[in-house]
């Protein structure tokens, strides 16, 4: 073993969600017919080995239930800026001795905090 390559992220309307991570920044990387008429969507940052699919097969994970997902930036001041200014909604900073965290929250509750170190 050597990487984390691809972290599911549980939604209920995949088409909304990737509108979203869209809206996020990511791009799209694989949109594909997947088994049970559902899409494989596979979205990931510019120049990162670790990708999401938008997933709504896994009975153990109900959409929303992400919690954690660090996103690093290197200005979150700017992030926030630019998010807010797409309608996306940016919690407040909370500075830590490991950096600057800020909550953004998906159309299906997963939460994915923004870090600067």
């Amino acid at each position: 073993m050597k990487a984390i390559e691809i972290i599911s992220i549980p939604v209920t309307d995949q088409a909304r969600a990737k509108a979203f991570y869209l809206q996020l920044g990511f791009e799209l990387i694989t949109e594909a017919p997947f088994e049970g008429g559902n899409q494989w969507i596979q979205l990931g940052f510019p120049g990162s080995s670790v990708s999401i699919t938008l997933v709504t097969w896994f009975e153990n994970m109900p959409a929303g239930c992400i919690n954690g997902l660090v996103i690093q930036t290197d200005d979150i001041a700017r992030d926030i800026e630019e998010l807010t200014a797409k309608g996306i909604s940016v919690g407040k900073v909370d500075q830590t001795p490991w950096g600057k965290f800020a909550a953004v929250i998906d159309p299906d509750g997963n939460r994915l905090s923004l870090h600067q170190a």
